[in-house]
């Protein structure tokens, strides 16, 4: 677990950091629908579009991640004079960080289109310039990164493959940053990690280690082995770093192999989990720590992204929040922030559901209950009611276990998707605000019985009502009756 304090100290100094970024701009683009009917064409499922969604990609997506987490970005890039370029442009203006990239008027812009269908990909087209980087653009990117490395704190070379990190440019840039005491953090790309010998940090992710030396890092020693044949073919590169998803980070150096494990997540979507985990190791470098604890810090963030639907960012709410909870669900989100991933939820296609109860003492029948919820969904928010609403329900002397208590034990659960506590005696104010598709209660309940406690909202604007049977016999307040009938 990260520690509370350190990751507090770290994201108050990044507000005073500027972070630069070369790289492979990218304008990722997003269309969304649903599958019903095959093409009379061809055997191929036609999608129905209901949305397109445009954002910043590749080393644009590691600014977005650096603006979010507090720190300054410049990026240096290039782009071409097309619509997308424009748009790519006018991004990063947005996020204070496009006044660095080089427009190049013989040269297209990098985009990768998803097309998504119920919350699941079904194709990715890519389109890619078909050269490297003309003499003139390659000295307009160097000109740039030299009149903005000065004012750097660190920079992060950010390789998608594009062409914007060619061996001159990146043999150039160490060359640079060397000079100006500048250390470099490489996300890297395809083979021959020896392009960016002059790095202080090289993080791969475990595919593109394997890719590099033939080891697969299913384990620590074999990771460690991994590490050790590529750094020793290197010259001049302080450290590799390999991220290894739910295994956490792994270091090689001088001083042999280090690991930091990662908290185990519900996983929703690894897009752009290597970039939060280069932008939040670079801050915290920036920021004066150590390596291990940059690395430990840059788990937690990559760790907590993936929890997000698409391409997504976390902020440092987000990130200390869910330190100072010691788990990922319960008070992880505000109810307003939770708004805002169930609406990007509903944009991904994804059926959201939404049950509410105490959850005082948590028993085999409730865990029944919500896996039965949750299979009726694609995501599950448990709306917990607050001590006081319990107390008014439930009487005094309850609950046996407060909020915190309760929310944690349900944040085991790999039913729950997210947890949110509410004051009120009904979720009427938490169904109104959420807008679930579909709301799931036990079948002691009738339809009838919710309509007055929220139901009817549910109703109004065509979202379902579910009830799911119950384990007979299972109950909190069966549970302390007999106990309370025990002789002591």
């Amino acid at each position: 677990m990260m520690d509370i304090t350190t990751l507090s100290g770290i994201l108050e100094r990044a507000k005073g950091l500027r972070i630069l970024c070369v790289g492979d701009v990218v304008l990722d683009r997003f269309v969304y629908g649903s599958t019903h009917r095959v093409s009379r064409e061809a055997p191929v499922p036609v999608l129905d579009e209901d949305a397109v969604e445009l954002m910043l990609g590749g080393a644009g997506n590691v600014i977005r991640n650096l603006r979010a987490l507090g720190a300054e970005a410049t990026l240096v890039s290039v782009v071409g004079d097309d619509p997308e370029g424009h748009d790519v442009l006018e991004r990063l203006r947005r996020e204070g960080a496009g006044d660095a990239v080089v427009v190049d008027t013989d040269r297209p812009t990098p985009v990768k289109s998803r097309f998504v269908s119920n919350g699941h990909q079904m194709l990715c087209v890519d389109r890619n310039p078909k050269s490297g980087l003309s003499e003139a653009s390659t000295k307009a990117v160097l000109a740039k990164i030299e009149s903005e490395l000065d004012t750097a704190d660190i920079v992060i070379l950010s390789d998608y493959g594009r062409g914007v990190v060619s061996p001159a440019i990146s043999a150039e840039l160490m060359k640079l940053a060397r000079a100006a005491g500048k250390r470099v953090c490489v996300d890297p790309r395809g083979r021959d990690f020896s392009r960016y010998n002059g790095a202080f940090l090289i993080k791969p992710n475990a595919l593109e280690l394997f890719e590099e030396c033939g080891v697969d890092p299913v384990d620590d020693d074999a990771t460690t082995n991994g590490l050790e044949h590529v750094y020793k073919r290197l010259d001049d590169v302080d450290h590799l770093i390999v991220t290894r998803g739910s295994k956490g980070m792994s270091l090689y150096g001088q001083s042999g192999a280090t690991h930091v494990r990662a908290r185990p997540r519900q996983v929703y979507d690894v897009s752009g989990a290597g970039d939060t985990a280069i932008s939040m190791l670079s801050i915290a470098l920036a920021a004066g720590t150590d390596l291990r604890t940059a690395m430990e810090a840059a788990v937690h963030a990559s760790g907590e992204v993936v929890t997000k639907v698409g391409t997504a960012t976390v902020s440092p709410d987000d990130l200390l929040t869910v330190a100072s909870a010691g788990r990922p669900k319960s008070g992880g989100q505000s109810l307003a922030q939770l708004v805002e991933t169930v609406a990007a939820g509903a944009l991904h296609g994804l059926k959201i559901g939404l049950t509410n109860g105490c959850f005082d003492i948590l028993h085999a029948g409730h865990v029944s209950y919500l896996e039965k919820a949750r299979a009726h969904c694609d995501r599950l928010i448990v709306g917990l009611n607050s001590d006081a609403s319990v107390r008014a329900l439930k009487g005094e002397g309850r609950p046996v276990n407060d909020a915190d208590a309760r929310g944690s034990v349900l944040s085991a659960l790999a039913a729950v998707d997210q947890i949110v506590v509410f004051e009120e005696d009904t979720p009427a104010n938490l169904i109104e605000a959420l807008r679930p598709d579909v709301y799931l209660k036990g079948a002691d309940y009738s339809v009838e019985d919710l309509l007055p406690l929220g139901g009817d909202i549910v109703r109004s604007y065509g979202g379902e009502i579910r009830l799911i049977p119950l384990v007979e016999g299972k109950s909190t307040t069966g549970i302390l009756q007999r106990l309370s009938d025990k002789p002591d």
